[in-house]
């Protein structure tokens, strides 16, 4: 019986594999810019994590919104559909641009609510300069998002990989030279590194785009694009298809960013522990989001079939397989999350040592909580990409509502408390969030594919 789902392995991994270190390439640029940041102080770290707080929000407006790219281009690829395609494309590629610009304006505007916000005035300073160049970044990143959702709906999952193990290069070097001002830079501090995400993000954006218009399959879709040619059948749809999506990660994501600035109202010490246990987590998250994508193709094509009992296996094969990964992560971060957090500061930094060790005490308790929900996290968001390939985005909007912001934040804001539990309490309302989300989300996917294949075998017997 479980052979079944577990045949499916192979193909999902190589699906799967180029996404998740694409996208834990995203992430290893802030797990790169935290330790070098981190050697400098926990000021310093919690300004990075007050700054990206913001920065977390808008992208994941961005990415959520490009997400709608993928199933529709996966669609038109199964029924062979190259105008299809090629029209979803450039539609979700015109508004990724406008609404790029849209959110970095809209963080710059933003940017006086941190002096409301309670935070500490050390970091509040740090965090402003940083902030505008990693702002601008977005615009590029959201860009990139586009020709990556187009990519992953061809099945063309590697190249975006590719780009972005690039610009990880590029951004590793620049930290190196302008956080620390190596062989004759300037010594920037944090805006160095914002300087190295601003570079590396226009670098991955191109080199993508290039590596597209170089293949066969992907060539006539990246170039002749009349952008300014527009339908307004085809914006409605990808703005239908992609504002709930947005949304949902829009919910997710501010939760986890409300957790921010949370922890900031216990101090600074906490505020970089907590961004320490965040940083950990969403890289094992990535893995995840990989799986997700998978099951959006591969859903996507499906439905275009009209296949929909393999549609189902297929989905089951990819649940199961993110459940084996998120296991194994939960019992990582259990057994070394007393060590983990000790790569982020420097221990022998006598000036900063009593904060350091604060630091490192909260972060691996938050990595317990961390564990807990690896679970949780991997399966809603699994379900979430499953539920995109159907394109069924709506209810699944109102169940991330729910399940982070009815049910999740105020827990987390309850117990997050000074007199209460603190920092624990904050991830404990984390914990919460998740598995709220993941229980209603995958009754929501059981209920429409047992519709779907009950309607399909009433179609076929009338």
């Amino acid at each position: 019986m479980l052979s079944i789902y577990t045949k499916e392995f192979k193909y999902n991994l190589k699906l799967a594999a180029p996404v998740m270190l694409g996208m834990l390439g995203h992430t290893f640029v802030s797990f790169v810019d935290n330790i070098m940041v981190g050697q400098l102080g926990s000021a310093e770290l919690a300004a990075v994590s007050l700054g990206n707080s913001f920065i977390f929000i808008a992208m994941s407006l961005g990415i959520g919104f490009s997400t709608a790219i993928t199933p529709l281009i996966a669609e038109a690829d199964s029924e062979n559909d190259f105008k299809k395609g090629k029209s979803s494309f450039k539609h979700g590629l015109f508004l990724c641009i406008v609404l790029s610009l849209a959110l970095f304006g809209i963080i710059l505007l933003a940017k006086p609510l941190m002096h409301l916000m309670k935070q500490p005035t050390e970091v509040v300073a740090l965090a402003i300069p940083y902030l505008d160049l990693v702002a601008f970044s977005l615009v590029p990143l959201i860009i990139f998002q586009a020709f990556k959702q187009f990519s992953d709906g061809l099945s063309m999952t590697k190249y975006p990989m590719y780009a972005t193990i690039l610009a990880n290069i590029v951004n590793v070097v620049l930290n190196y030279l302008l956080i620390f001002g190596k062989f004759g830079f300037p010594e920037m501090g944090i805006v160095g590194a914002a300087v190295g995400t601003l570079v590396s993000r226009i670098i991955m954006l191109f080199f993508l785009w290039w590596l597209l218009q170089s293949k066969e399959k992907s060539k006539a879709y990246v170039t002749n694009i009349k952008l300014f040619v527009l339908e307004h059948k085809m914006i409605k749809k990808i703005i239908n298809l992609g504002f709930p999506s947005a949304m949902q990660m829009f919910f997710e994501v501010a939760i986890f960013t409300g957790a921010i600035w949370l922890s900031g109202l216990l101090g600074k010490n906490p505020q970089a522990a907590n961004q320490i246990a965040l940083n950990l987590s969403s890289m094992t998250f990535m893995v995840a989001i990989g799986l997700s994508v998978t099951a959006m193709i591969r859903v996507g094509n499906q439905k275009g079939l009209q296949n929909f009992k393999e549609l189902r296996r297929i989905a089951f094969s990819i649940f199961l397989l993110g459940l084996c990964f998120a296991f194994i992560f939960a019992i990582l971060f259990l057994v070394f999350h007393q060590v983990f957090p000790k790569l982020y500061l420097d221990m022998d930094d006598a000036k900063n040592l009593v904060d350091n060790t604060e630091v490192i005490t909260i972060a691996a308790k938050l990595l317990i909580a961390a564990a807990i929900f690896q679970l949780s996290d991997s399966v809603q968001v699994m379900v979430l990409g499953a539920l995109r390939g159907l394109q069924d985005v709506k209810i699944p909007t109102l169940i991330t509502f729910i399940a982070y912001w009815v049910i999740g934040f105020p827990i987390s804001y309850y117990l997050g408390k000074q007199e209460a539990y603190a920092s624990f309490g904050i991830w404990l309302g984390l914990l919460v969030g998740l598995t709220s989300a993941a229980i209603m989300l995958y009754i929501r996917f059981n209920y429409l594919t047992k519709r779907l294949i009950k309607e399909k075998f009433l179609d076929n017997n009338v």
